[in-house]
Formats: C-alpha cells, sequence, structure tokens
C-alpha cells in the first residue's frame, strides 16, 4: 500500500510538473523557463508552493491576505476599491484631509505669481503631506516575497497602489488596476522650465525587489483620465504616477502580454541618476504589452539591460506625446521586433529621447502610418534628426527570451491576446 501511495504521488506530481500551463491552477502557475529576466536563477514561481490560499472580494480582505505569511496565492474577486473603510464605505479626498488643507488654499499659498520658485513651506504645505500621509496609509500596500496574487474573470483593483519592497519572488497576473489616483499633489517649482505638479503613486512600485513576473494585466485611469485634468500655474494637475514603476536596484523582472492604456508617466526603470545602487541591476524583459494611447516612458530607462521585444505601440495624436523609450544614463536597452502604429502627424524621430543615454541596439522594428507596414531603424531616423547621435550597440545581447516573433505579427497577436482576461 505504501509503495502504491508513493507511486500514486509521483505520478501525480511529474503529471502537474509537465502539464500545459492551462491545466493548472491559475493561482500556482510559474513564469516559464527562459521567459525573460525573471527567469534568471531558480526563476519566478510566487506563492506556488502555498497550502493556503486567499479569495478576496474586499478591502479588508485582501489587505489581511497580504498579511498573512508566505508562500501565499490571492485570488481576486470582483472589484476591489482601494478608498474604502473597514466597514466598505466609499471614501473622497475630503476622508484624508488633515490640518486645514484644502485645494483652494494651496493654491492661494503658492502662486508663483506671489510666491516665486523656493519649494513651498509652511502650514499648508504641511497639511499636504499629512494628508498625504494619511492616504498612503490606506492605499499603499506591501507586497511580500513568495507571493502570487492573480485575478479570477473580471477582477479590478481600484485606487491602489501595490509596493513590492524588498521582497523576491512575486507574480502578479490577470488583474485590471485602474486609477491610483494621489489626492494630494505636490507643487515642484523647480520641475522644468515651468514647474510641474508631482503625484506618489503608482499601480504596481517594485522597489529593491527580485524576481517579479508582471503579466496579462490591464492598466488604466478609468473615468479619471489624465487628459482630464484641470490646470493650475500653468501646468497639468498630475493625479498620476507610473502605472508599473520598476526601481531603486530591483532585479530579474519580466513585463509580458500587459495592456497600457491612456496614461502619461507609464514605466520607469531606474529613478535616479545616481548608480549607488543600481549598476549591475535593473535587468528588466519587456515582451508582448501594448502601449495603446500612452504618452512617455514606454519603458524610460536607467542602468538596466532591458530586452524590450514583440511589444505593440499604438500612438495616434501627436497633440500630447512625449517619446517611447527613454534613454537614460548607462541604460542598455536592446529594442526588437516592435511595431509602431503611429498617427501621420507623428514624427518617427521621437520615438527615441536621449536622458543621458549614449546607445541602444534596434533592430527588426516596423512602423506603420496609414495601411502601409515598413521596417524602420529607430537610431537611425533619431540620428537623422538629433545630436548627438546615439551609438548603435547597447554592448549586450538577451538569450533569457521567449520566441520572437516577427514584427509584422504582433500587432493582431499582441491585440487579440494581451491583458487581463486573455489568460488561455
Amino acid at each position: 500500500m505504501r509503495k502504491t501511495a508513493l507511486a500514486t504521488a509521483l505520478l501525480a506530481v511529474s503529471a502537474l510538473l509537465t502539464a500545459p500551463a492551462s491545466a493548472v491552477e491559475l493561482g500556482r502557475q510559474t513564469l516559464p523557463a527562459g521567459d525573460g529576466w525573471g527567469s534568471e536563477g531558480a526563476g519566478t514561481t510566487g506563492g506556488s508552493a502555498a497550502t493556503t490560499t486567499y479569495t478576496v472580494s474586499t478591502r479588508a480582505q485582501f489587505v489581511a491576505a497580504l498579511a498573512a505569511p508566505s508562500p501565499k496565492i490571492i485570488y481576486i474577486k470582483g472589484v476591489i476599491d482601494g478608498n474604502t473603510s473597514d466597514t466598505g464605505a466609499q471614501l473622497t479626498c475630503a476622508s484624508y484631509a488633515t490640518g486645514g488643507y484644502t485645494l483652494a488654499g494651496y493654491l492661494a499659498a503658492y502662486d508663483p505669481a506671489t510666491w516665486g520658485t523656493a519649494d513651498p513651506s509652511g502650514p499648508m504645505e504641511d497639511a499636504r503631506a499629512a494628508s498625504a500621509a494619511a492616504q498612503t496609509a490606506h492605499i499603499k500596500r506591501k507586497v511580500g516575497s513568495n507571493t502570487t496574487i492573480v485575478g479570477l474573470r473580471g477582477a479590478t483593483l481600484r485606487g491602489f497602489n501595490l509596493h513590492v519592497d524588498k521582497a523576491d519572488n512575486v507574480i502578479i497576473r490577470n488583474i485590471t488596476f485602474e486609477d491610483a489616483y494621489d489626492c494630494f499633489p505636490q507643487w515642484d517649482p523647480t520641475d522644468g522650465a515651468t514647474g510641474n505638479w508631482n503625484s506618489l503613486y503608482d499601480n504596481i512600485s517594485v522597489t529593491g525587489s527580485t524576481h517579479v513576473w508582471a503579466d496579462h494585466n490591464t492598466f488604466t485611469d478609468g473615468t479619471n483620465p489624465d487628459s482630464s485634468q484641470p490646470v493650475y500655474f500653468g501646468r497639468p494637475y498630475q493625479v498620476h504616477d507610473g502605472q508599473l514603476d520598476i526601481t531603486n536596484g530591483s532585479n530579474f523582472v519580466t513585463v509580458s502580454w500587459n495592456v497600457f492604456r491612456g496614461h502619461d508617466k507609464t514605466m520607469l526603470i531606474g529613478s535616479t541618476n545616481t548608480p549607488t545602487q543600481d549598476l549591475g541591476k535593473l535587468k528588466v524583459t519587456v515582451h508582448h504589452n501594448a502601449f495603446d494611447t500612452t504618452l512617455q516612458r514606454l519603458p524610460r530607462v536607467r542602468f538596466g539591460q532591458v530586452h524590450v521585444y514583440n511589444n505593440y505601440y499604438e500612438i495616434p495624436d501627436p497633440a500630447d506625446f512625449v517619446y517611447a523609450l527613454g534613454v537614460g544614463v548607462q541604460s542598455q536597452i536592446f529594442a526588437e521586433n516592435n511595431f509602431f502604429r503611429l498617427g501621420r502627424a507623428i514624427d518617427p524621430a521621437t520615438l527615441l529621447f536621449n536622458w543621458g543615454g549614449t546607445a541602444l541596439t534596434t533592430r527588426g522594428d516596423v512602423l506603420r502610418v496609414g495601411g502601409k507596414v515598413t521596417p524602420i531603424n529607430l537610431v537611425g531616423v533619431y540620428n537623422a534628426k538629433n545630436d548627438p547621435d546615439f551609438l548603435p550597440d547597447a554592448g549586450w545581447t538577451p538569450t533569457l527570451h521567449t520566441t520572437i516573433d516577427p514584427a509584422e505579427d504582433i500587432r493582431r497577436s499582441v491585440s487579440r491576446h494581451a491583458g487581463a482576461g486573455e489568460i488561455s
């Protein structure tokens, strides 16, 4: 009996290991071997070994599950709003405001016409910071090591900032992330030539973490898009930061089959030009994602060896578009077989932007303007209109990647299969 039971168990384990991903319970699926930088070393398995799983449908349940011991698998059911109380009551910006903060009071206090270009300080800035801290404590939730968070059909996390901080081995899949809005943006009069509003929250922030897989998610600002925000002090009132930012020495990350839609600052890889913790890290793979009417940081890179392949870029309007690939300090972007669909008024030379970088590799990319698809040499097109030139060699060649599909096929495959609800 004992031998029979052991043989049966071994057959069951063998079947699980050899079964296609679709035959394995969604929360126990792991990043396939060779699928980008996230598969380096031991790979990314998340909470697949968990003996306990959690299915959550309220903020309170989600917060409790995040705090539970690892390994763990958390299934998201339905729509969970981060800006709700423990009893489920809807919270507004007024719910977090403290110390006498009001937007009208803040605008009056720091109007550049009277305040000048000094950093905001004093009672109203103190009140803004305290109010922001109250919102942060409520909506910014940490994700620990050996965790899988996966959405059941229709799952949405609204108004949350998931913070993967100093963690290892995290999987986040099949979730719509919606509108991580900041109630209390800060005015920075020295940001840029005329100042800018800066907000705090990403949908997902990955800081100081390793082996992370973000797959088949949809990122959107929902009914509160950047384009609908007012203008104060001559600058857009920015209530969103990134959709998926990877910073602070994070390493070995795969970002695959996601949809990023209708957003300004989309994906930042490396947040500082100071290389203290980033040298030799920020190794990220970005493949088979859709960037739909997104304005910049697709992605913007500092330091990292970042493989950007088989992504679909839909960029229809030049009015707000800034750039696609941001080439930052000591970055090593290797971009290949991407599909760029541009509106007729968009200059292809703006697809790259120089943030202090010197070189990148681009090959096999295609451009569609109108109905015609043609090859595009991104570096060559950029160099023809800009100085200094980019060197055409990032100095490395990726080896960890899935099959690299012909660029001409990417619009169709990514449009059909990327985003939440599209895991086969």
